[in-house]
Parts: C-alpha cells; structure tokens; sequence
C-alpha cells in the first residue's frame, strides 16, 4: 500500500482536483473487460498535462509506488487491472483529435479519443481510418496502440500498428521523447514506435499520436452465407483468398452466436444452420461488383446454403452493427463470460473450429465461437457462472487446450486483445523461453525500477 505522505506528493503533483481515492473510485477502477480479475488501486489520477506525466514517473521512480495507465477499460487480457502499491492513471479525458492534415493523410489525436469518433470525423473529410475493433464505440485510440488492436477490417487493411506513424511518448524515467512522424520514409536509428506500439503501458505513457489515414472507398457490397458445417464455411474463406480475392471483411458466427445475436438483435437470421459467414469487400465499384461476384461463387462451390446480399447501405449496416453485438449478445446467456482470442493461419481455420467444439464437449462448457475468420482470429467464448467452480476450472483447462492446439497449427495464444495478466502464463508457447527472456532484458534496461504496469506480460 502506497504510504499517506506518498499519496500526499502524488496529489501536489497532479492537484488535489484531480486526485482520488474514495472508495467508490476505487471499486471503479479496479476492473477492466477481463472476467475473474480486479484489485483496488490505491488511488486514480487524471493528469492534464505531459509534464505533469513526467513529474508523476520520477516520483514513482523515487518512491517506488507503480503507475498503470488506462483507457476506458474495455481490454481483454486485464492490461489494466491495478497491481499492488499502484496509482491507475487515466487518460480518458485527453480525448482532443488536434489536427485533421488532408495534404499528408495524417491526424494528431491525443490518447483518450473514441475511435469510432475518429472515424466520424475523417470519414466526413472523404478520409478513413480502417482499424475498427468490436468495441470501437467505447475504446480508445491509446488503448488501441498499447495492443495493437485488430478488428472487422484487418484482413484488408491490417492492425493498428500499420496506422501509427509517429508517438510522443513519457519513458519509465520521466523522459518525454517523440518518435516517427508524417514523413512517410525515416529510417534514421532504432525504429522505437513500433517498439511501443503493442507493449500493453509497460514501456511507456502515450500523450500523443500520429495516425495514417487513407482515402474513404468508394462502394461496398455486404453479403451473409449461410453453412451446415463449420468446415464448409472455414473451407470458404481458404478459397476465397485462394482466388485472390481480398474482402475488407471475413467474420465467423457459429451456431450459439447466431442465436444469441438473433435473440439481441432480431434482424431474421436463421438459428437452424450451423454457422455463416458475414463477408464485406469494398474499392472502386466496378471491382467490388466483380469480387462480389467471385465470393458468392467461392461460398456456393464449398455448399453454402444460401447466400444473402444487402440492397441498402442501412442493411449493410444492420449486419455489421449484429456482428459487431455478438459479446453483448452472449454476455446475456450467463453470468460470467469469458472472451478469448487466439490465431491460426487461414488454412487452419476449419480444423481449428473443429477442435474448440470438440474440446468444449470434453470440458463440458458451453462455448460459443466468432471471429475474423479472414485473417484466422478466432475468439471462442465461454458462456459460464464465476460462482461454479468446478465449471470454472473446467472453461481454465479447455482455454489452456485450446490455446495449446492453436500453437501446433502454427498460430499464436492472441492476435489482438494482448498478454496482459490472463495469458501471461501461457506467453512460452508462442515465443519460448529466450524471447521471454529478451524482453525481459529490454523492459530492465527501460524500467529497471518496475513501476510501469508491472506483472503483465511476464514477471520479471
């Protein structure tokens, strides 16, 4: 616990406004997206400004109390769950885009902006900004960097880290330093951005950051194909790619999504098939009707039972707003639901989905699957009650196959929500020992006093 006298440096630091520690702050602050993980800080600071970040890290340094940033608290992996003696720093409020530059493609936002309100705002421009995680209405953009979140539009047009063009940045010691910027080449020293970017708060304070943004495409078409099988629609998406044909979006429901979706959101799917696939491809209309074309051609030759095309951008819409529902929507079925998020190459996709259903029955646990089937995101959700143990610690067995299973296929334990505290234990199977080991090595040589989100990740 962070000591009285220390508290009381924190708060001149930050101003007394600005500072808090009732109780009802810190039940509030002591969660994030992640089930089954919280712990109270020992106090919440909103500072106003970068210098009072760095005066903030070097008290921390000297004091020996640990600062965890935060966003609005939508993560998955509990990156911004408190520690022990810890300060949660909130960057919600810095939520100012500063600087729209049509010329060079580029916007200055500060950390705490929403992304789906720079969306809005770019897209008004005849601009784009193609990140779109699933909780784009509530996450930030500095939530987005530090894990290098995915979203719908990956497959096309990649993460997050492939529209981050430059960081200003408050090092573990207080330093400030800003890295990359609108020159579209610079190869002068160590590429530290990306070094940042997806490094979960432990190397750094983001205070402000320079996105690439791309012009708006001109047309979209938005189909829905429905299967029998897992395997036909995983076969699917395989043969899409094949064609070489690149949607904006591939995305998976299967059957106990569908249910929960049609349930939430009623917008008439079946909830008799096995699965579907909800597909998007977008560009210079011309090509779009083409790619159309070929799409539904690719699902009706692996036996699509039907496939759906919306006739109103409001259809398109309505399809993409149900995806996007599908945690809310099972997060209804159950008490406690458990979102996870795991990768394998496409051509993996429909053995991968086999092997989660199978699993799910061998545990006994019902687990409902959706995902970026396009680029092989797959996040399985456990639909549980945190007050059954014996369930519990059967979904904690079947997650720790699962992400085992999806390391052979040659995939990774995340591909989006990070390593944080839930899947640090598991971390190994994807890098090994050694690259533990050497991010270890960078965070000391960084952090040597630990106080930037420490334990997530790894231990030191």
């Amino acid at each position: 616990m962070i000591q009285p006298h220390i508290l009381d440096q924190i708060s001149s630091v930050i101003g007394n406004e600005n500072f808090f520690t009732s109780p009802e702050d810190k039940i509030t602050y002591s969660y994030d997206g992640t089930p089954l993980l919280e712990h109270l800080p020992d106090a919440i600071v909103r500072p106003q400004s970068k210098e009072q970040i760095s005066q903030l890290v070097k008290l921390a340094n000297t004091e020996k109390f640990s600062i965890v940033p935060r966003g609005n608290g939508t993560g998955l992996s509990g990156g911004s769950v408190p520690t022990e003696n810890c300060v949660i720093l909130d960057m919600s409020q810095w939520k100012k885009i500063l600087e729209i530059d049509k010329e060079n493609l580029t916007a200055w936002v500060e950390p705490g902006v929403i992304t789906s309100q720079l969306h809005q705002e770019v897209e008004k421009l005849g601009l784009f900004y193609p990140p779109d995680p699933g909780s784009m209405n509530i996450c930030t953009i500095g939530g987005n960097v530090a894990e290098n979140s995915g979203g719908l539009r990956g497959l096309k047009y990649g993460v997050t880290k492939n529209y981050v063009m430059g960081l200003e940045v408050v090092l573990p010691n207080g330093e400030i330093i800003m890295c990359g910027g609108k020159s579209v080449k610079d190869v002068a020293g160590y590429n530290l951005k990306d070094f940042f970017i997806g490094s979960e708060g432990t190397l750094g304070i983001f205070t402000r950051i320079l996105l690439k943004l791309i012009p708006k495409p001109q047309s979209s078409k938005t189909m829905l194909a429905y299967f029998n099988s897992k395997a036909d629609a995983g076969r699917t998406v395989s043969a899409i790619i094949a064609n070489k044909i690149i949607p904006a979006t591939v995305e998976f429901l299967d059957n106990t999504t569908i249910r929960c979706v049609e349930e939430y959101s009623k917008i008439g799917l079946p909830t008799d098939i096995d699965s579907l696939l909800l597909l998007e491809t977008d560009g210079h209309p011309v090509v779009v009707e083409e790619e159309a074309q070929k799409i539904v051609e690719c699902c009706r030759e692996n036996n699509a039972i039907e496939v759906k095309t919306a006739q109103t951008v409001e259809e398109a819409m309505r399809l993409k707003t149900a995806r996007r529902s599908a945690f809310s929507a099972l997060a209804r079925t159950k008490p406690t639901t458990i979102l996870e998020d795991i990768t394998v190459p496409r051509s993996e996709i429909a053995v991968m989905l086999e092997k989660i259903e199978s699993i799910s029955k061998k545990y006994d646990i019902l687990i409902g699957t959706f995902g970026h089937a396009g680029d092989g995101n797959l996040h399985p959700t456990c639909l549980t009650d945190e007050r059954n143990r014996a369930e519990i610690e059967r979904a904690e067995k079947a997650y720790a196959e699962i992400f085992e299973e999806a390391v052979k296929l040659g995939g990774t334990i995340t591909g989006e929500h990070g390593t944080g505290l839930a899947k640090k234990k598991f971390l190994h199977l994807s890098t090994g020992h050694a690259a533990i080991d050497a991010m270890r090595t960078i965070k000391k040589a960084l952090d040597p006093n630990n106080i930037l989100n420490p334990g997530k990740v790894f231990d030191i």
